[in-house]
């Protein structure tokens, strides 16, 4: 496989430097970046597999920069929090952001969510994946490979890889209640904090989605009282 590229967007020098010379021993490319700015400059010539982004930095923060990246494409973002307030953490999801991780932090749990969130990118699932690849449920038609999904005979749906992700979670286990800590286990690839609600944001942003599409569509997902979710529509195999 090819080299991957991480850019880092950090504005503390020694950070910075700890960051790209870890991360390089690793056998990642790594660009790097103090602010917005020096960020958009990169990208005008450079077209990194992930962004690992910093919140609090000088000028514009983290946050709108998340923004920013999450409306020009897929580009996966983890995003570094030197806060661990849940509100933080729903804050950067809400933006986009594909992973979250609160300061200060181990070198090995950032390069573990790294190769988490590329794995995903990547469409790497938990467990094996049908063969069948392509289904339909509820006017829809999801491919899990390409990574997609639209309104049948319809535009495709803007999701994150994080909420595809969500997504395809339940597509392969439809009407099975699926608790939160499956959904992290599953979509995030690490043990469930108990009070991790990030699940909770993700399921909301994915049925605003849906909802966008028809009123119908937003109740695709129901909430089970201290059970977790599940998907209430048939899913067919194409």
């Amino acid at each position: 496989m090819a080299q991957r590229t991480l850019l880092i967007v950090e504005d503390d020098r020694e950070i910075r430097a700890l960051l790209a010379d870890f991360l390089g021993r690793e056998g990642y490319g790594v660009l790097a970046a103090e602010d917005g700015v020096a960020m958009d400059r990169i990208l005008a010539s450079a077209r990194p597999d992930m962004v690992i982004l910093d919140l609090m930095l000088p000028g514009e923060d983290g946050l709108s920069i998340c923004r920013r990246l999450r409306a020009r494409g897929g580009m996966p973002i983890l995003m570094l929090t030197a806060k661990g307030d849940d509100v933080d953490r729903i804050v950067g999801l809400e933006m986009g952001a594909d992973d979250y991780l609160p300061k200060p932090f181990n070198p090995r749990e950032l390069l573990a969510r790294i190769r988490a969130v590329l794995r995903r990118a990547d469409g790497t699932l938990a467990e094996p994946a049908p063969r069948n690849r392509r289904v339909a449920f509820a006017g829809f038609v999801a491919d899990l490979d390409a990574r997609s999904v639209a309104e049948a005979d319809g535009p495709l749906l803007d999701l994150t890889s994080a909420e595809f992700e969500l997504l395809a979670c339940f597509l392969e286990r439809p009407k099975r209640v699926l608790s939160r800590d499956q959904l992290l286990d599953w979509t995030r690839g690490r043990s469930a904090d108990p009070f991790d609600r990030t699940i909770d944001v993700s399921v909301s942003r994915l049925r605003r989605k849906l909802s966008a599409v028809s009123e119908e569509a937003a109740l695709l997902i129901k909430t089970v009282r201290n059970g977790g979710y599940l998907l209430t529509a048939d899913v067919r195999q194409l």
